[in-house]
């Protein structure tokens, strides 16, 4: 059964910085996460292909880092400069090589002003 891991988040001062954590088994392509606040709609934030291509939504370009490491199956996400906005339930994506996507039960990421 695949397994999912997610860790980090919390409260930060609106500047400050958080890292989130993923880590999962099986054979996976990417990884990534998501983010949903409040009455907005589910919004891709940053994904990491296995060969290390890095997608970002152009609202957190510049502030926020995804990386990788294969041998561990582990994704992390430095979040840098983090704005009252950036405020959302964070969700890892992992899409395994047999087409199968899998989500984390998501990390709550408050930045207060």
């Amino acid at each position: 059964q695949v397994q999912l891991m997610e860790s980090g988040g919390g409260l930060v001062q609106a500047g400050g910085s958080l890292t989130l954590s993923c880590r999962a088994s099986g054979t996976i392509l990417t990884m990534g996460w998501d983010r949903q606040a409040p009455g907005k709609q589910r919004e891709l934030v940053a994904t990491i292909t296995r060969g290390g291509t890095t997608n970002y939504a152009d609202s957190v370009k510049g502030r926020f880092t995804i990386s990788r490491d294969n041998a561990k199956n582990t994704a992390s996400l430095q979040m840098n400069s983090l704005k009252p906005e950036d405020t959302a339930g964070y969700y890892c994506n992992v899409l395994l090589a047999n087409g199968r996507n899998i989500e984390g039960q998501g990390t709550q990421v408050t930045v207060s002003s």
